[in-house]
């Protein structure tokens, strides 16, 4: 029997992370996502689990790194600033081939900011923050619900690939209340995990777990090695929303809570003879583009409405490879672009 309860976004991803079977979380406190580790500090001495608010966010990323080396399912999680602390250690974990999740709960930037909702973390996430040529799976939840669903999923691809995983929503999510329904039991991903750091009892040869390599030959084939598995993940890993697609007029391309707003907009633009289509990444890498390439000559222009200065714009006019002209629509600050203005700017293009 499944279990329908009323919670906040943020708690909702620390409930479904303990049920994917994660038992260890290090992390620092940061608005608007603490509810995270607040929940976590009080459930982990439930299950005989971890909890540890470390020193810095510097800190608490090395932490992943040693318990995701010992094998465990292990979390962190933080907004915007807080994810900028931890691209060094992201980096080693990416390169260790170590399975982790990374929760950012985005804020307005640059600098401090403000904790409003925003999406300027994208380039961050999907180009790699750190340093050397790696990836991370991206997850872009829009509703509660998802936050679970994907949240519990982010562990299993984790551990499949031997991967940095990040949930990335905002500060709206976050924060935002709705009804979710939990599963009797999960579907989980159970890997052997032979290469962890467990102690060999004297019956092994000892794993090494490291991102250093000196010699030039041999970082070069990790390095293919990564690159291969990056591939793989781009043929088996892709998660999309399309809507309404078929002859529109136009088709929007939004993530995560602005999705939300676009559906409504779909249906005020209805009411106006406008047909509106909507492609809403659901993996923010690796990137839908054969959603773009389907549709790329089916509607008069794209419109990416983003909570940025236009970030994943750049990767829609990629995919869409000059076949139709792709707009931009944005707003920065903690700014919510309304219904309205969004009709309006479509309006504007169709002209």
């Amino acid at each position: 029997m499944s279990e329908k309860l009323l919670m906040k976004g943020n708690e909702v991803i620390a409930e479904a992370a303990l049920r994917a079977g994660c038992k260890h979380y290090f992390g620092y406190p940061i608005t608007p996502q603490t509810e995270v580790a607040h929940y976590m500090a009080k459930k982990m001495p439930e299950i005989n689990g971890t909890f540890v608010q470390a020193e810095s966010e510097v800190a608490a990323i090395n932490m992943v790194y040693g318990a995701a080396a010992a094998g465990a399912r292990v979390l962190t999680s933080s907004s915007s600033p807080g994810i900028s602390l931890k691209q060094e250690g992201i980096s080693y974990i990416a390169g260790a081939e170590l399975p982790c999740v990374i929760v950012n709960i985005v804020r307005c930037g640059p600098g401090l900011g403000g904790i409003l909702p925003a999406q300027c973390d994208y380039f961050q996430a999907v180009k790699g923050g750190g340093h050397g040529d790696y990836k991370m799976v991206v997850l872009a939840p829009s509703s509660v619900q998802e936050l679970y669903e994907l949240t519990v999923e982010s562990f299993n691809i984790a551990d499949r690939y031997r991967i940095c995983t990040m949930i990335m929503g905002d500060g709206m999510l976050g924060q935002m209340m709705e009804a979710v329904e939990f599963k009797a039991k999960e579907e989980i991903y159970h890997d052997d995990k032979k290469w962890a750091t467990t102690g060999t009892k004297m019956q092994r040869e000892s794993n090494d777990v490291t991102s250093i390599y000196i010699n030039p030959e041999v970082l070069e084939k990790h390095n293919l090695k990564l690159q291969a598995k990056y591939r793989q993940i781009e043929q088996n890993e892709v998660r999309v929303e399309t809507y309404n697609c078929e002859n529109a007029d136009i088709i929007v391309t939004a993530y995560g809570t602005v999705a939300r707003i676009i559906k409504n907009v779909i249906k005020s633009a209805e009411k106006e003879g406008i047909k509106v289509g909507l492609i809403r990444p659901v993996t923010l890498w690796p990137f839908p583009t054969a959603a773009f390439e389907k549709y790329a000559e089916t509607p008069k222009a794209f419109l990416s409405v983003e909570l940025s200065a236009g970030q994943m714009v750049e990767d829609v006019r990629l995919a869409v490879n000059g076949k139709c002209p792709v707009y931009f629509y944005g707003r920065m600050g903690g700014m919510v672009p309304s219904q309205k203005e969004i009709l309006n700017k479509i309006k504007e293009i169709l002209k």
